[in-house]
């Protein structure tokens, strides 16, 4: 029979709550280890409230974890992760039950949370607990191969100042997901973007985040014209201007308007993660 306490995940390291959460990452459909200081970072970025997160533990053995993001008006499940010998044995709900207590507790209106698409166990524990679908949100990737020839539209690209950025950003028209939201973006740093004006009179903007390896973070806006031709010159634009750099992105919704032009520029989809929320009445 097994007792499941639930501790803080304030009372453990960040090393030791790195090699539970890999220890539950073992056998996932997309494993995502992490170390030490990329949790720490993760934590920050995220805004990862540590006493509100928890570890399920039975006598000295860890048997998962979960933690709870929150910012105003909203809280956001991550990193839940139950070690495989201890599953079915309702570690997973009892986080879960927890970590709804202290939204509720913080009076926050509604929790987010992502699930990759087909992990049915996660998915059903979700639902189960009143967590409704939203929508479906692509992971994707893209090798830093040459640039298909292709007849792009005459345009003017500027670069952005910070400040313009954060503006943008904050001026949204698609929904961002926790991850992408400016205020994961402002605490994450290396973020550039540029705007570009195309000759018609169409025009739209590129913020991504550049890293010594790899782009990353992309998020697109076209303010006026077509999706399709405005995506066409920043993203054109951004891989032209770093040839040999991966590019890995996260959260773009499955239905925004400039995924056609995503893989026209060579991006493909790594995989899915399906976005639920919990409403509070």
């Amino acid at each position: 029979m097994t007792t499941i306490d639930l501790i803080s995940a304030s009372a453990f390291s960040y090393q030791e709550l790195t090699e539970a959460y890999n220890h539950t990452r073992v056998d996932y459909m997309v494993p995502m280890p992490l170390n030490a200081n990329k949790l720490r970072e993760y934590v920050i970025v995220y805004d990862i409230d540590m006493k509100a997160s928890a570890v399920a533990v039975d006598g000295y053995e860890i048997l998962g974890l979960s933690m709870l993001g929150v910012r105003e008006n909203r809280a956001w499940i991550t990193r839940l992760g139950v070690i495989r010998s201890n599953r079915r044995r309702g570690t997973g709900t009892a986080l879960m039950e927890h970590l709804i207590r202290e939204a509720q507790k913080r009076n926050l209106p509604k929790i987010i949370l992502e699930v990759i698409k087909n992990n049915t166990a996660a998915h059903t524990l979700f639902v189960k607990m009143g967590f409704q679908e939203t929508r479906e949100l692509l992971v994707l990737a893209r090798p830093p191969v040459p640039l298909l020839p292709q007849k792009l539209p005459k345009a003017k690209v500027k670069a952005m100042s910070y400040a313009q950025i954060i503006e943008l950003l904050k001026s949204r028209q698609a929904k961002p997901s926790w991850i992408d939201e400016h205020e994961s973006l402002v605490k994450i740093g290396n973020i550039e973007g540029f705007y570009a004006t195309l000759s018609d009179g169409s025009e739209g903007w590129l913020v991504y985040q550049n890293a010594v390896f790899q782009l990353g973070r992309i998020v697109i806006q076209t303010e006026v014209g077509d999706p399709v031709q405005v995506g066409r010159v920043l993203l054109h634009h951004l891989h032209q201007s770093y040839t040999k750099k991966d590019t890995k992105t996260e959260n773009l919704p499955a239905n925004d308007p400039h995924w056609p032009t995503f893989k026209e520029m060579g991006y493909f989809e790594l995989f899915r993660r399906v976005e639920l929320i919990l409403s509070f009445k």
